[in-house]
Formats: structure tokens, C-alpha cells, sequence
């Protein structure tokens, strides 16, 4: 059984296809896996998240969570997913951290003992336990943002979706997210991570889904995804002679030639054999300033969205 199996599924608002949100998606998620929901603002990251955890209905297609059906079996599918936010919302700011967690704790028919023990556990492992007696409006967004994260564990769910969740964050806060988030996963937690920062599916994800419009564009490893910009890999080399580049832009298989930031000319391959022709060209004219490798996530999210909705944070 898959954490999460989505088929074919579709979501319109209003008539034709300018109100879809969702398209036709097909998505399989594996018990365990951290995977990522990447795209735009618009590309349909939070309608599917919010399919899956049941706030909003299909127009067709399945999703199921663990087995459940996000329609005809909802309530089972609340027992087994969770749902983080980033951002202020959820939260009651006179309350403290621990009458927070004990509000959520009973919504997921959780009382006595076993509330308490469970709260002080999740207070723990988001490192707030110091902080437990304190009203939630005097933490900074990076205290919050831990509670929203205990928030969904409290219920020890086996799935845990998060959207957009170091979004305002400070580079420490996030950094300390990243790590609670990779001690879930050592821990057996599946987790669908839904961003637009390419730094944060790269840092996190097994596998990565880059949506547009409602439409999935691709399902690959992070590492993978530059095969989106170049079917090989890309050569850079630095002093190239512009009789050379009009040689470079002539030969099979070669792309794009763009200058890189450091002034290195970049060229992307589609084939072996393109890149092995380029690079018998460039030594043969003398020049041997040369480096090879794949594209960044980042550099496959550009060539795939252009500036829309870019993010990227170290």
C-alpha cells in the first residue's frame, strides 16, 4: 500500500479550462518517502494538498490516503494525515504552547494521561519544552512554526503534509525545520512538502513533482531533474574564442551557449555525443579551462517557469 495514490485527478472552478486548478494529475506517493510539490503560486500545490487532507472535494478522480478514499472515507483519511502550515494560522496566540497542543489533542480524541504524555512528547522533540507555559503571541515566527509542526504531530499521524512551511522564516529557524523534518523521515513519517524554494526540495526531498498549472510537468530525484534543461550534461569553459562559439553553436545535440554569472560560457548537451564533440572542439582550440555537470534544481526550475513565483533561499 502507497502513503498516497492519486489518479487522474481534476479540480474546476467555474467553467473551462482557465478555471482548473487541478488537470488530470496522477501522483504515487511510497510509505516513507519526503516528497516534494514544486511550482509557482497557481501551479496547484495547495488544491491538491487540500484534496488530500479532505477540506476540499474533487470534481473527478480518486485520491486516496493510506487506502482511504479523501471523499468517501474522510473521516479515516483524518486519523492518518496531518496538515502543517506556514505562517501564523492555527495557532491562538493567548493561549500557551501546551493549552495549544491540548486543544488539538482533544479535537483528535485524545484525553488525559495519554494528551499529556503525547503534548510533552511533541514539546520535546520540536525543542519548546522550556517554553511550554508561555503565551503563543510571544514567540518568534520560528517558535511558531515549530508549534505548528507539533501541532500536526500530535495526533502521531503517519502522513504529514506541509505547505509552504519555513515561508518568513529566517535562515536559522529554517535551517532548525529542516533538520525536525529529516528526523520524521528517519522516524517512518511520509511527508509531501509543497514549496516553490528549490534550496528546500533539494535539501529535503527523495523525489520531486514539478507542477504548472494544475498539470504534472515531472516526477524525478532532484539530482535527476536537470534531464528537464539537458537530456546529458552541461559544459562550461572559460575563453572561448568567438570563431569557436559559432563552431560550438553549429554541432548536433548542442542546445543553448549562455554566459554563466562568473562569465564562463555554458553549454547544454543533449546527447553524449554532443558533449563529447564540444569537448574535442574546445581542446583542440587551445582551451582548457573546462567543467562539466548537471543542472541545478534551481536552473531546471527557471528554464521550466522563466522568473514566475522563483524562490530561492539558502
Amino acid at each position: 500500500m502507497n502513503a498516497v495514490d492519486v489518479i487522474r485527478l481534476s479540480r474546476r472552478y467555474g467553467r473551462g479550462d482557465s478555471g482548473n486548478a487541478l488537470s488530470d494529475l496522477s501522483l504515487t506517493i511510497p510509505v516513507g518517502e519526503v516528497h516534494g510539490l514544486l511550482g509557482p503560486n497557481g501551479a496547484g500545490k495547495t488544491t491538491l494538498c487540500r484534496i488530500l487532507s479532505t477540506v476540499l472535494a474533487p470534481t473527478s478522480g480518486t485520491a486516496t490516503v493510506l487506502g482511504s478514499d479523501v471523499v468517501t472515507q474522510a473521516a479515516a483519511v483524518k486519523r492518518k494525515l496531518a496538515v502543517v502550515f506556514g505562517g501564523d494560522r492555527g495557532l491562538y496566540g493567548r493561549l500557551t504552547a501546551r493549552q495549544n497542543l491540548s486543544f488539538w489533542a482533544a479535537l483528535y480524541g485524545l484525553s488525559g494521561r495519554r494528551a499529556r504524555e503525547r503534548v510533552d512528547a511533541v514539546l520535546s522533540v520540536v525543542g519548546l519544552d522550556e517554553r511550554a507555559a508561555e503565551r503563543v503571541d510571544t514567540f518568534s515566527r520560528g517558535m511558531k512554526q515549530r508549534l505548528h509542526l507539533a501541532r500536526g504531530l500530535v495526533a502521531e499521524p503517519p502522513v504529514l503534509i506541509l505547505d509552504e512551511p519555513t515561508a518568513g522564516l529566517d535562515p536559522v529557524a529554517t535551517r532548525e525545520f529542516r533538520e525536525l523534518v529529516r528526523a520524521l523521515r528517519r522516524g517512518g513519517s511520509t511527508i509531501l512538502l509543497a514549496t516553490h524554494d528549490m534550496a528546500e526540495a533539494t535539501a529535503l526531498c527523495d523525489r520531486v513533482t514539478l507542477l504548472d498549472r494544475g498539470e504534472v510537468l515531472a516526477t524525478e530525484h532532484p539530482d535527476d531533474l536537470g534531464r528537464l534543461v539537458t537530456g546529458h550534461e552541461r559544459v562550461e569553459a572559460d575563453g572561448v574564442p568567438p570563431d569557436v562559439l559559432a563552431d560550438l553553436c553549429e554541432l548536433p545535440g548542442v542546445r543553448a551557449a549562455d554566459p554563466a554569472d562568473d562569465g564562463w560560457l555554458r553549454l547544454e548537451c543533449a546527447t553524449t555525443a554532443a558533449t563529447s564533440a564540444v569537448l574535442d572542439v574546445l581542446v583542440r582550440a587551445g582551451v582548457t579551462r573546462l567543467r562539466t555537470g548537471r543542472p541545478t534544481l534551481d536552473e531546471v526550475y527557471l528554464r521550466t517557469y522563466g522568473g514566475r513565483g522563483l524562490a530561492v533561499r539558502a
